[in-house]
């Protein structure tokens, strides 16, 4: 079992960093040393999923974010992006999965559907795909300086963070505030395996020189004090960060005789999916110390 767990698991990644190239079912199975027949078996026996609907999902959960979140990138460009040679073909496979249209989720995404339709994935993938090796010497301990910031409090279920995403997205449109010229902060009040839905509290924050005025988005003041930290480095999605983050308080912390300060962790976006690959985005995850 731990064998096929571990084909998969090189299988899962090549089809991460080839994303953007055609697919290529035989190499994937070349990957695996399995033949043709038997890897795709294999694949949807534990994915629960055909290699090509998988793809077909990795795509579209970056088209999603293009839709949602980059309104400036045509959804005709999205669906070419998406490996698709028409807007009508792109519009037929998106709604038969995400029951809308890519224009209709644009303008209102049912986040819910969404969810439902990756968290399954997710949780496959967290298990074929072991958490990246926690390396204590990759830790590096730094003074954070006071950092004031806009923020944007989320506050409920998670599954609706990413509304609170395009409504503070919009808040730094409106005030020409991109990422490339004021950095992107996110405030972890939360565990969210260990906290109630309803009660989740997370933080969407931007380093602003001035304050922030009342606004129709909810975006207020708040400062990341200083003071010095833990940081280290992970690269991929969020959604698989919480290995580190654990290891972070249960070996690093430990062992370094270092205590925490009363001050929540938090992170620092560096580069951002959809604009890079998922599996190459880049986050330096604070963790503060006394």
């Amino acid at each position: 079992m731990n064998v096929i767990r571990q084909r998969l698991e090189k299988v899962l990644s090549e089809m991460d960093r080839t994303l953007e190239q055609p697919m290529d079912v035989a190499a994937f199975a070349d990957i695996a040393a399995y033949s043709r027949f038997h890897f795709q078996r294999l694949f949807s026996a534990f994915l629960g999923t055909s290699v090509s609907e998988y793809r077909r999902l990795l795509l579209f959960k970056r088209a999603g974010h293009q839709l949602a979140f980059r309104l400036e990138t045509s959804v005709t460009e999205i669906a070419y992006d998406a490996g698709y040679e028409n807007l009508e073909s792109f519009t037929r496979a998106f709604k038969r999965i995400f029951g809308q249209s890519p224009t209709e989720f644009r303008s209102a995404p049912d986040w819910a559907i969404w969810h439902q339709t990756y968290l399954s994935l997710t949780e496959l993938k967290e298990q074929i795909m072991p958490a990246e090796k926690f390396d204590l010497d990759s830790v590096r301990i730094v003074e954070f300086p006071v950092t004031d910031v806009a923020s944007l409090e989320h506050r409920g279920a998670q599954v609706d963070l990413p509304d609170t995403v395009q409504k503070f997205i919009s808040w730094r449109k409106a005030h020409g505030m991109p990422p490339s010229k004021s950095a992107t902060f996110n405030i972890l009040y939360d565990d969210p395996k260990e906290t109630d839905p309803a009660e989740f509290r997370f933080d969407i924050c931007c380093a602003v020189s001035d304050e922030v005025t009342e606004n129709d988005f909810g975006v207020v003041s708040k400062s990341i004090p200083e003071g010095r930290c833990a940081v280290i480095r992970h690269v991929g999605s969020l959604d698989f960060a919480e290995g580190k983050i654990r290891a972070l308080y249960r070996d690093w912390l430990p062992q370094s005789g270092e205590e925490p300060r009363d001050f929540p962790l938090f992170v620092q976006r560096l580069t951002f999916f959809p604009d890079v690959l998922e599996h190459e985005a880049e986050t330096d995850i604070y963790l503060p110390l006394c």
